[in-house]
């Protein structure tokens, strides 16, 4: 391969240009994706430029690399690819991914990535495209199997989140008894019984050991309203124990070690490592309370998603250790993780944390408020409870799995991506590694 690359400036190999100002008063409502230096962060009805396209951050997040498939409109934070002169769009897209773009920032309060001076860096590349079209497909392959990955545990977290529904917040078991023993339906629950006794037939009917657990009337509360009979109102935290971790000083973080499971790493159902993952040399004896353990879950407590970024941890996140603002349930007794995860990645945490955060600027949930929220508790000594975790326990298995094997595949293609990109790495050597992994 070596007389197939050329050493040259990133300028002779794409031309980069500042994306385009876009105020969110605007804004159309649309489908084009509006792309920010953190990604695609809104849409609007009109497209600035024809994809498929590549897009890095020019002001704000700095290093990430976007790739675009439609047409799409780069915000005045980024800088996008105007010019490929003949190189292949994925093979571009992976190859900005490996340039040091705080090499070619300004010193200003905010840095900011100099277009000119990033021209001006020296890169080396094949000079065939086949050659490009090649690599960009072997790592495209293991991004494609992450994305899969990544799909099929959204699918396996939706049925996870329609049973709980099902259960604990419509009450369709409780509904399907009143309506076989001609038990009244209150007026709240009325549509819902409509609609429960036009499935009848249609739908198969909960197992009678599962059945018989649940009550075929209602009871009204204060708090609550209707809610099944001998069911009773209680409070997150006496299900829990609630854990934050401390204040970990970022001159002593290294290079590799224990990762450290921060805010930014704590994102809407997922850990995000990558580039904003942090290590800490080791678990001293005065850190193993903060260690985290299988199915603990984690919630970042400050933020504009504040409510919203929380995490289920799995094997392949340990070791792993709980730092400050962020906060870790662990369950105790009858409530099991996979009832907590469902819960707090649902829209009643969402609609409970909207109403009691504070903070304008910066929104915060307290450690008490978290533990004040209320829950409904069956009164039968948590069997409704364990049968919900044994129901869904392989669908946890299951995307435990998955994340496990995506954290492989991100390893290898992170490892694949500069030895392929310089060179270093012959494709076909490439493509058996990456035969074996899938």
């Amino acid at each position: 391969m070596a007389d197939k690359w050329l050493e040259t400036t990133l300028g002779e190999i794409v031309e980069l240009k500042r994306g385009y100002d876009l105020p969110k008063r605007k804004r159309v409502a649309g489908t084009v994706p509006v792309i920010s230096s953190a990604g695609e962060s809104d849409s609007h009805a009109v497209a600035k430029v024809t994809g498929p396209g590549v897009v890095t951050g020019r002001y704000g997040t700095i290093g990430e690399v976007y790739y675009c498939v439609e047409d799409y409109w780069p915000l005045n934070t980024t800088l996008y690819v105007r010019d490929f002169k003949g190189n292949d769009t994925k093979f571009v897209y992976y190859f900005l991914k490996t340039l040091n773009y705080r090499e070619f920032s300004d010193k200003a309060a905010v840095p900011g990535v100099n277009r000119n001076h990033l021209h001006l860096a020296t890169v080396r590349v094949p000079n065939c495209v086949e050659t490009q079209k090649s690599i960009a497909h072997i790592l495209g392959s293991l991004d494609d199997k992450i994305e899969l990955n990544r799909e099929m545990n959204v699918t396996l977290e939706s049925m996870a989140r329609a049973l709980f529904k099902s259960w604990f917040v419509d009450f369709d078991p409780v509904i399907d008894k009143a309506l076989a023993a001609g038990n009244p339906i209150p007026e709240p629950l009325s549509a819902r019984a409509q609609t429960r006794r036009a499935l009848a037939g249609q739908t198969k009917p909960l197992p009678d050991h599962i059945q018989k657990l649940f009550p075929d009337a209602f009871a009204f509360t204060e708090e609550a309203g209707w809610i099944p009979e001998g069911w009773i109102v209680s409070r997150l935290g006496g299900h829990l124990d609630f854990l934050t971790g401390p204040a970990f000083k970022s001159k002593d973080f290294t290079e590799e070690g224990v990762r450290l499971a921060r805010g930014d790493n704590v994102k809407e159902g997922a850990f995000h490592w990558g580039t904003k993952t942090r290590y800490w040399p080791e678990v001293t004896n005065e850190l193993k309370r903060y260690s985290l353990q299988e199915g603990d879950i984690l919630i970042g407590m400050d933020g504009s998603k504040v409510g919203k970024n929380w995490v289920r941890v799995g094997p392949s996140d340990l070791p792993c250790l709980l730092v400050q603002r962020v906060a870790c349930l662990r369950p105790t007794g009858s409530v099991g993780s996979s009832y907590l995860e469902v819960l707090i990645g649902g829209q009643t945490f969402k609609q409970y944390v909207n109403n009691v955060k504070t903070g304008t600027s910066i929104p915060h949930i307290s450690g008490g408020q978290i533990k004040n929220m209320p829950i409904l508790v069956p009164n039968d000594d948590g069997a409704i409870f364990k049968l919900f975790e044994q129901e869904i326990l392989a669908s946890s298995n299951k995307r435990d799995l998955l994340k496990s094997n995506s954290l492989t595949l991100t390893k290898l293609r992170d490892t694949l991506l500069p030895q392929l990109l310089s060179g270093s790495l012959r494709v076909p050597d490439a493509e058996q590694l990456v035969a074996d992994s899938l």
